[in-house]
Parts: structure tokens; sequence; C-alpha cells
């Protein structure tokens, strides 16, 4: 078997595994079992990459197989991965594990929550390792149904209409995403599903590219939260459970990113260098509005999720500059903000456990009563709004010097537009911080609530770690990912 198939395994041995689990206990033993061994499992693969490479391994895609599964259409399972997949196979895992953790208490119905917990973590695992057009739009699939029953049934406040508007809309983008992708088959030659062989012949001809390639873009910009079709996203993020939350806003939505970078710019460059200026301004626009709509939010979750509206922008943004470095910034820019937001979600989820409620106006003086939630609280904050030696720092500064080496007027632009967004995060970050921590507890039942427990206090050190990791450590990751890169970013040089 080869290695890089034990992601898909592993999910679904933790699937039978609960199917047969009794109690809670037993359901819980399952899950650390599963996602710790992903966790070790994608560590194994990034040192193994690593060491590959420092080897003088010059393939493309390392740890490749290929199995034919339906020969007539030319589909096949073909998987295999470079420093960008490692990354976020890497940041999937962490946020797996700790999402187990922030769930550790979840009722009713824990069994059936944490089965479709493990379809969707399949999902996206399948979706980073695989490199044929057919095998990847499956796994987007896998991972997008469940969405609909983990927020419909174990979510709160409006959880129906917020379930049904998600599934719709990123069903909408599945659509156009299907249609570009059987575009660029036939526009191929209908001999290969394979992207790497795609890329090779280079031979979809520049009146299709500019057909399929807005839907392409458009189909996996919807998960990316691009702009005008963001708007399934604060309602989704607000609605759903905690660890849903983390894995979606910290994994799923890099499903976008991840896709119009490896799949709509690599195998159609001519359209993307004659078609980005469209995409570049609604990205732009998502940096910006997103970043507004959350100073004006009152709701922690509905912060946060604007918030993602921005920093995703931002990787969409940076990855339509079509340079080395804006692109290595995209990419840790999705690892920093896929565990920002996990971070600050897991913080969300504990904080309204206790005082059921997230309203911003109804808290304050919550560093006296939890001070451990309210530090890390602060941490994430810090962490959001670029503090050096954290990860958005690194990631944004790598975005932004990367876009302003295009030395056009337009491209220059838009860039020094974008940067406006770190100002607006750091006025609502410290606003909200000063707000919800600092200052007298008015209310006296929150006078009486507890801090983290342990389980509680473990998932939020592990993220806390990474984060803090990222930023102080950065470069054999930025390293690993530059590499990565290179040869999308050669396709897309005129």
């Amino acid at each position: 078997m080869n290695f890089l198939s034990l992601f898909v395994l592993i999910p679904l041995l933790m699937l039978g595994g609960l199917y047969l689990a009794k109690g809670i206990k037993a359901i819980r033993g399952v899950m650390v079992a599963g996602s710790t061994a992903l966790l070790i499992l994608s560590i194994v693969l990034t040192f193994l990459y690593l060491g590959e490479r420092q080897a003088g391994a010059t393939a493309e895609m390392l740890f490749r197989a290929d199995t034919v599964w339906y020969a007539p259409l030319h589909i096949s399972y073909s998987v295999g991965v470079d420093g960008i997949s490692v990354a976020m196979l890497l940041l999937s895992a962490v946020i797996v594990f700790t999402g187990t953790f922030a769930s550790w208490k979840l009722q009713p119905l824990t069994k059936e929550y944490f089965l479709w917990f493990t379809l969707l973590s399949m999902g996206v695992f399948g979706f980073f390792i695989s490199i044929d057009l057919f095998t990847m739009f499956m796994f987007y699939e896998i991972a997008l149904i469940p969405m609909y029953l983990l927020i419909g049934v174990w979510g709160s406040g409006r959880k129906e209409y917020a379930a049904m508007k998600l599934t719709l809309m990123l069903m909408g983008g599945s659509a156009f995403l299907l249609i570009g992708i059987l575009g660029i088959f036939f526009g191929a030659g209908g001999t290969t599903m394979n992207i790497l062989e795609i890329a090779r012949l280079h031979n979809i001809p520049f009146a299709q590219q500019c057909i399929w390639f807005p839907l392409t873009f458009l189909g996996f910009g919807v998960l990316g939260a691009l702009f005008p079709f963001h708007t399934w996203s604060p309602d989704g993020h607000a609605s759903a459970p905690t660890a849903v939350s983390m894995l979606h806003a910290g994994v799923l939505m890099k499903l976008g990113g991840y896709g119009c970078f490896r799949i709509a710019m690599y195998l159609m460059p001519e359209a993307a260098n004659e078609l980005s200026w469209i995409f570049l301004i609604l990205t732009g626009i998502s940096v910006v509005y997103g970043a507004f709509s959350a100073c004006v939010q009152t709701d922690l979750k509905y912060i946060n999720a604007y918030s993602s509206v921005s920093h995703c922008g931002l990787v969409l943004f940076a990855v339509l500059m079509m340079n080395q470095t804006a692109a290595t910034g995209a990419v840790l820019q999705m690892l920093s903000h896929g565990l920002m937001t996990a971070l600050f979600f897991a913080l969300i989820g504990m904080i309204y456990g206790r005082t059921h409620t997230r309203d911003v106006r109804e808290l304050n003086g919550l560093m006296k009563v939890m001070p451990f939630l309210s530090v890390c609280y602060v941490i994430a904050g810090l962490a959001n709004l670029g503090l050096p030696g954290l990860s958005g720092f690194v990631a944004e500064m790598t975005i932004f010097v990367g876009s302003f080496q295009n030395f056009d007027v337009f491209h220059r632009t838009l860039t020094i537009i974008a940067c406006s967004s770190i100002v607006i995060t750091a006025v609502y970050i410290l606003r909200l911080v000063g707000k919800i921590l600092y200052g007298t507890c008015t209310n006296k039942h929150h006078l009486a609530l507890t801090d983290a427990t342990w389980d509680e206090r473990f998932a939020v050190i592990c993220l806390i770690i990474c984060v803090a990791g990222l930023g102080m450590a950065p470069f054999w990751v930025s390293h690993m990912i530059g590499e990565s890169v290179l040869p999308v970013v050669s396709h897309l040089i005129p």
C-alpha cells in the first residue's frame, strides 16, 4: 500500500471503530487513537519529505502512486505530495487532533457527531493527497456533504437556515467546478485527468482556457469566501459547533485557495494572466470588506467569521499576484489562518459554554474569572493582527512583500489597499480584547464561572505552540513551500 493512502485508510478505520463503539469512553478512545495516528503520520511524512528533498529528489511530486479506476474515462486513484500538500496535511492533522479534545463533552448523539466529523476529515485528507482531477473532486464533495448535518443537527442559533444556505452555495460552487474540470479534461485532449500530465502537455487552447478558468476559480473561490459569494461563511461559522467551526474555517476553506492555485492557475496559465485582474479586484474587496464588517459585529463568532473572510481573501489575493514570494505567502497564510482561527473558535466555544452568550455587549471582566482562557484569547488576537513572533506576521509580510514586487500601478495600488486591512484588524481585535476581558465584571452570574478544564487546556496549548512555532521558526516551512510553488509560478510567467 502507498504511504499516502494511510491518510484515507485511518479515517475509514475510525469510522468502523466508531460504528462498533459502545459507550462514550470507547467513542473518545477511537477518536483520540485515530487523530493521534493522523498527527504522527503527518509529522513522519514531513520529515520523510524534507529528507527526500535534502537527498536531491527532483520530482515535482513525491511518494506517488497511480491505480486505474475507470480506464474509459482515464480516471485513476493518483496521489502524491509536494511541500504545499505536506503543509496542508500537517495543518489538517493538528486541527482534527485538537478538535477532538474541543468536542470532548459534546452531547447528544456523540457517536453520530464523530462519524460525520471523521468523514469530513477523510475528505480533506484525500483532497490534499490527490493529483487526479476526478479523485480530487470526489474527496472535495466528501468533505462538503457532512457540513449540512454537523451544523443542522449539532449547531446553535439559526442552524437549519445556516446549514441550508451553506450547502446550497457550496454545491452551487461545486457545479461550476465540475463544469470547469470537465472542460479542462476535454480541452487537454481527453486522454488524462492527472494534473501533472495536463500541465506537462500544456495544450488547452487559449479560447477554452478563458471559459474554464473563471468557472474553476469561481468554483473553488466560493469555498475560499470570494466576494460576493462569501455570505454563507458568517452564518455557517456562527451556527456550527466548536470543533466543526475549527475544522471548517481552519482547513475546509483552505481547499478553495489550494484548488485555485493547484488547478485553475497551474493548468490554465494564459487565462490566469489575462483574467486575473477581475479576481484581484474581488479578492481585494474581500480583504477590506471582511475586516470592516468584523468591526461592526457584536457576536464573537461573527467577528471571527468576517475576519476569516478577510484573511482567506488575502490567500486568493496573493495567489493572483503570480510570483514565488507572494505564492509562498499565500500558503503560509493558509497555515497561519488555519491555526489562528481554530484557536479563536475553540476559545469562543469554551467561553460560550460557560457564559451562554456570545454577545460582546454582555461580556466584560472575564480576565478575573477565566484567566487562562483570557490570556489565550489575547495571544490569538495578537496573532490575528500580525504581532511579530507569531504566525500572522510572517504570512502577511511575505504576501505584501511579494505583491509589491509587481511594478505596475494597478497591482501596487491594490496591494496598498489590502495593507489597510492590517490597521482595521488591529482596531477590532484591540477593542474586542479590551471590552470582554478587562474592566469590572458586571454580571454576577459570571463571577461564579470556572476556567478551562484539562481537555480544553490541552487543545488550546497545542494550537498556541503551533502559532508561536510558525511565527518564530518559519524558515524551514517557507523553504519547503517556496520550492513547491516554483513549478506552478513558472507556468504563470508570460
